[in-house]
């Protein structure tokens, strides 16, 4: 069977790239990117074992997937990210990440492909307490563009049912990839404390409660769907625990001792505590719970020779 991976150059795409020969049906797989952030780095020494095609296309455009045949799956995670630094590209990722979700539903519908599409729990917005799947959407409060586009997009996939599909809210992301970036928590406050720098830490955050994902446990999620024939046309929460900021920076102190902490402000730290429950996924058999220490520890060792 054959799969294409947008964004297949990002911090996701790049390790389900890596580790697609654990999932013995993939015959044949298509690495989509448009090579905007320019990670290349993603594309050097890929395994000859997983018969890659890369091509560069910019997916925002009309028919871009058209020439793409015979395709079982695809796995959407081309999108520009950072939720932060969303508020100053607000116009320029509602187009690109809109157009680009359409052309995907389009394509699929077309070629009856299997689409896995990977929204985030920062659509929860401005919870309190435990919030699940059955969270009405006027309690949904997103308070970044990027996760109001991400809501957006379920709402596209929620009026077209001629495709089978999965939506998947994933925590943030933590672990070491070829692509990855430092812009979410657990990745970020890694670069500060390898830099020996302070680690920024929004005032209201540090005793907040979040959802967070071993990056290993994407990759489950995604071996998952695929082995099983898991797509349900619904949402799923998908994450491997919720912690606050102190735990994530405790994680870090057991590799990296001193470590310091700065507090700032932000547009979105106004969000409140809140645990995300994932225990609809879980009802189908699939647990995930890879120990963020370890993606933590991997990431540090990266820096390992550096001194400063």
């Amino acid at each position: 069977m054959k799969l294409i991976i947008t964004g297949s150059c990002g911090h996701i795409g790049s390790y389900l790239a890596e580790k697609i020969h654990l999932i013995p049906k993939i015959k044949e797989v298509i690495l989509i990117d448009n090579l905007s952030s320019n990670r290349y780095i993603s594309l050097f020494n890929l395994k000859k074992k997983n018969n890659y095609k890369f091509f560069q296309v910019d997916l925002s455009k009309k028919k871009s997937l058209d020439r793409f045949k015979g395709v079982s799956y695809l796995v959407h995670c081309a999108s520009m990210t950072n939720a932060e630094r969303s508020f100053s590209v607000e116009k320029e990722m509602f187009r690109n990440n809109l157009d680009c979700m359409r052309n995907v539903i389009n394509y699929c519908e077309k070629n009856k492909v299997k689409l896995i599409h990977l929204s985030s729990t920062s659509v929860y917005g401005k919870q309190t307490k435990v919030v699940d799947e059955k969270c009405e959407k006027k309690y949904l409060k997103p308070q970044s563009p990027y996760a109001k586009i991400k809501l957006i997009e379920e709402d596209m996939l929620k009026k077209n049912y001629k495709i089978q599909y999965n939506t998947f809210r994933l925590g943030t992301i933590a672990g070491y990839s070829k692509g990855m970036r430092f812009h979410t928590a657990v990745n970020k406050f890694c670069l500060n404390a390898a830099f020996n720098e302070k680690i920024a830490v929004y005032k209201t955050a540090m005793n907040q409660y979040r959802p967070y994902l071993s990056i290993r446990d994407s990759f489950r999620l995604f071996k998952f769907c695929i082995e099983n024939n898991f797509f349900k046309n619904d949402i799923f929460n998908a994450l491997s625990g919720n912690f606050t900021v102190k735990q994530i920076i405790s994680k870090i102190k057991k590799r990296k001792k001193n470590v310091a902490i700065k507090l700032v402000k932000s547009k979105i730290m106004n969000q409140l505590s809140y645990h995300v429950d994932d225990s609809k996924i879980r009802k189908y058999g699939l647990k995930l719970n890879c120990e963020l220490q370890k993606d933590i520890d991997d990431t540090l060792k990266l820096f390992k020779y550096l001194k400063n």
